[in-house]
């Protein structure tokens, strides 16, 4: 079984929103405020996703060749790097609210680790359906 065609693209963003949203839930429980989070989740959320679906074209990182060559997970590492200030920019645009250095940085690093575990995995699995056809 291999993924063709926009199959990949789809899988692609699919599992980079749900390392975001993952990402997301994370920061507001280590803040211990999930559980009266509510909407607010998608304060941090959306500005993420409209800031890596930006940029990440940009770098290539929905190609299926650089997606499946480890050599390529640059991109996504040093797209997410570069989203997360306009992630925060656009967040607190949203809230009305200054852009906090420190917030940014722990946005980009976090999500950084999130995408590069998931674009890691991404490549095991492909790798390993492609051995299977």
């Amino acid at each position: 079984m291999r993924i063709h065609g926009s199959n990949h693209l789809v899988l692609l963003a699919a599992g980079d929103a749900v390392v975001l949203a993952l990402i997301t839930l994370a920061g507001f429980a280590r803040h211990g405020e999930l559980s009266t989070a509510g909407l607010r989740v998608f304060s941090t959320f959306i500005p993420l996703c409209v800031a890596w679906a930006l940029v990440a074209p940009w770098l290539g990182v929905f190609k299926a060749n650089y997606a499946a060559d480890p050599r390529q997970l640059w991109r996504p590492l040093l797209a997410i790097f570069i989203a997360a200030p306009l992630a925060g920019w656009l967040r607190g645009f949203w809230l009305g609210a200054p852009v906090l250095p420190d917030f940014v940085l722990v946005l980009a690093a976090f999500s950084g680790l999130g995408i590069l575990i998931w674009r890691s995995l991404w490549l095991l699995l492909t790798r390993r359906m492609g051995s299977d056809g």
